[in-house]
C-alpha cells in the first residue's frame, strides 16, 4: 500500500484518470464546436463533473493532481486539437470515441482495484461513473458510426477554417502518396 492507503497501481491509475479525463474535456469541447456535435459538448460537461468529484476523492487520499496531472491532460488536449485539423470529420469522431473508452476502462479498472483493497464505497463510486459514461461512450460510438450514412459529409475536414482545410489537404496528399507507394511495392512483389 502507498502512504495514501491505496495500491500503487490504484494511485497511478487515479492520476492517469485525471489526466485522461482532462484531455477528453479539452478535446471534446474543441471538436464539439468544430463539428457542431452536441453529444461531445454534453459528454465533456459530464466528464468535467467527474473531474471535480475525482479531485475531491484524490485529495481525501492525499493525492495531488496539480500541476503535473492537470498539465498533462491539458497539453494532450491541445495536441489532439492540432492533430484533428488533419483529420476528416469521421476520423475525428472515431478518435473521440477512443477518449471515452479509455476513461471508462480506467474507471472499471479502478473499481476492481478498490474492491480488491476492500473499499466498497470507492469501488461503487468508480462503477457508478463507469456506468454513466458507458452511456456516453455508446452514444458517441453511434454518432461516429452514423457518419457512414452521409459519405460526403464524413470526409469533410474536421476543422472548417483555413487551418482545417490546409491540414486536410496535407493529410490527403500524404494518403495519396502512401497509396501510390503501397501500389508500387505491391506491383514489384507480383513480378
Amino acid at each position: 500500500m502507498s502512504d495514501a492507503g491505496l495500491y500503487p497501481a490504484e494511485h497511478r491509475a487515479l492520476r492517469e484518470l485525471s489526466a485522461f479525463a482532462r484531455q477528453l474535456v479539452g478535446h471534446w469541447e474543441r471538436l464539439s464546436s468544430r463539428l457542431e456535435e452536441p453529444l461531445l459538448r454534453d459528454g465533456a460537461a459530464m466528464v468535467r463533473e467527474l473531474i471535480g468529484e475525482l479531485t475531491d476523492r484524490c485529495a481525501a487520499h492525499g493525492i495531488e493532481l496539480y500541476p503535473a496531472s492537470q498539465g498533462v491532460g491539458g497539453s494532450a488536449a491541445g495536441v489532439r486539437g492540432v492533430t484533428d485539423l488533419m483529420l476528416e470529420r469521421n476520423q475525428a469522431l472515431r478518435s473521440a470515441v477512443h477518449d471515452i473508452q479509455h476513461v471508462t476502462m480506467l474507471l472499471g479498472y479502478l473499481g476492481e482495484l478498490a474492491d480488491r483493497r476492500g473499499d466498497a464505497a470507492l469501488a461503487n463510486w468508480h462503477r457508478g461513473w463507469e456506468s454513466r459514461l458507458r452511456t456516453v461512450e455508446e452514444d458517441a460510438r453511434m454518432v461516429a458510426v452514423a457518419e457512414g450514412r452521409e459519405p460526403d459529409r464524413a470526409i469533410e475536414p474536421a476543422g472548417s477554417g483555413s487551418l482545417g482545410r490546409a491540414g486536410h489537404a496535407v493529410a490527403n496528399g500524404l494518403g495519396t502518396l502512401g497509396e501510390a507507394l503501397d501500389g508500387a511495392v505491391g506491383r514489384l512483389r507480383k513480378r
